[in-house]
């Protein structure tokens, strides 16, 4: 238990690392947000049927809003990082086996906007901007793992939110987390259960984003697809908004 808290407060570190590496750089601050904000609108691009789908509206609006988007978490991370020590008590390993690896996503997804934001010349960002930041960044393979990590979550999180006395105790928790001034936290962990609680089995849903993330990554790795007039080039340009 106490490598995996390890590990979650190193990953933390890491975030807070970036967000000091862009806060020495105002210029790199707003190309990173703006990089995170066309991310924001390419999901909704990629997944608009799913948004608009009864069944996967909300677990597809917690990815827009918790994953993909230009907010600050550093008040959700630091409530976060108080909580760890607690967290390894209280919590059997599969729950802390998914918090490790939410928290490993989003030390990596940082890595890359800060490696996006530094590629991209100025906001905002636009198709042709971001397809060539993407090249120029390159680290496929942590996009592969990105990829893998979020698929993990999502499967960990379909087969906890089953568990009602898990549940049940995370709303108990709501009252005494306000009053630690935890509440950012509260509301991120209970909107993600009660979204892929909501959604009555993640399967289906998952084996769409895999597949259309592959895709995009296919796409958008493409030797050629940089070079205007080639085919490679139209198939990018048809993956982003």
């Amino acid at each position: 238990m106490a490598a995996i808290s390890d590990n979650i407060l190193q990953h933390l570190s890491a975030v807070d690392s970036e967000r000091t590496r862009r806060a020495r750089d105002r210029s790199l601050q707003a190309r990173v947000t703006a990089v995170k904000a066309y991310q924001q609108r390419r999901f909704a691009h990629t997944y608009a049927d799913l948004l608009a789908s009864p069944r996967y509206r909300g677990v597809a609006q917690f990815f827009l809003d918790e994953l993909y988007g230009p907010r600050d978490f550093a008040e959700r991370d630091a409530q976060f990082a108080r909580v760890v020590p607690a967290l390894t008590r209280l919590f059997p390993s599969d729950v802390l086996s998914t918090v490790e690896a939410l928290a490993a996503l989003h030390a990596l997804s940082e890595s890359l906007d800060s490696d996006m934001g530094e590629a991209v010349a100025d906001a905002p960002v636009g198709a042709a901007e971001y397809l060539s930041a993407w090249q120029s960044c390159g680290r496929q393979a942590d996009r592969e793992r990105q990829l893998g990590l979020t698929v993990k979550i999502g499967e960990s999180l379909d087969q906890l939110t089953r568990r009602l006395l898990l549940r049940h105790s995370l709303r108990m928790m709501r009252v005494p987390a306000r009053a630690a001034g935890l509440s950012s936290l509260q509301s991120f962990l209970e909107s993600g259960f009660d979204t892929f609680h909501a959604m009555g089995g993640a399967s289906e849903f998952l084996r769409t984003v895999r597949s259309r993330e592959l895709a995009l990554m296919q796409a958008l790795f493409a030797t050629d697809a940089v070079t205007h007039g080639t085919a490679a080039h139209t198939v990018a340009l048809g993956q982003l908004p």
